[in-house]
């Protein structure tokens, strides 16, 4: 789960059950969540407004919202 952790955060986000997001906040903690989550290139808009809302993070300083296809 470590060398693979920000392609598994990317896939909970999108299309995880609330329980594979429990197991992903328990196993590497919000902050290390939010640390992967803004360096992602792409994510869906309403995995990126979750995670924006549950971590009190702007969308702009998310790598996804400012660097669009």
């Amino acid at each position: 789960m470590e060398a693979n952790a920000p392609y598994i955060v990317q896939r909970v986000l999108e299309y995880g059950q609330m329980d594979d997001w429990y197991l992903i906040r328990n196993y590497y903690g919000l902050d290390r969540i939010k640390e992967i989550a803004t360096q992602l290139r792409s994510l869906d808009p309403k995995a990126l407004s979750y995670i924006a809302a549950i971590t009190n993070t702007p969308r702009s300083q998310f790598r996804c919202y400012t660097s669009k296809p």
